[in-house]
């Protein structure tokens, strides 16, 4: 009896012991059944991050696009701008120049101004010796007639 009983004795030990395995191997399983759990939702996350990155990476190549459209079409506009700038510096010179004769030529016009000012007060004075004339011709016209009839009633 004595050898069932430690039969026994190690039966219950062994029971024991492997049952203490067993909750260890239990607790070892829900540890690792957690970690795989936050693992999993961990790798959702990440998932979904990789998801907005590469959204953003889209978003990104095409502003990069854009701004390279933007970059060519800002690179036209300088040319452009800057034949305007030419332009307009060919149109100022040719204003300056246009304005530069036409004050010479209300120079000129204004001593011709003041030429034909004095050549119509010469006119106005070469009528008014006229019409003096004109007078003194027909007051001697009447008086050599008037003498004409003297000397012919004479």
């Amino acid at each position: 009896m004595n050898s069932l009983r430690l039969e026994a004795d190690e039966a219950v030990a062994k029971v024991d012991e492997l049952q203490s395995k067993v909750k260890t191997l239990e607790q070892e399983n829900l540890s690792k059944e957690q970690e795989i759990t936050s693992l999993q939702h961990k790798n959702n996350l990440l998932e979904g991050e990789v998801e907005k990155l590469e959204t953003a990476i889209k978003d990104f190549k095409k502003a990069a696009d854009e701004g390279q459209q933007h970059g060519t079409q800002n690179e036209t506009l300088q040319r452009r701008l800057q034949l305007l700038e030419e332009e307009a510096e060919d149109a100022d010179k040719t204003l300056r120049e246009a304005n530069e004769k036409l004050r010479q030529t209300d120079v000129k016009a204004g001593h011709f101004e003041r030429k034909v000012q004095a050549l119509e007060q010469e006119r106005d004075q070469w009528e008014q010796k006229y019409e003096e004339m004109a007078k003194k011709h027909s007051t001697l016209q009447k008086e050599l007639e008037e003498l004409q009839q003297e000397i012919g009633n004479i």
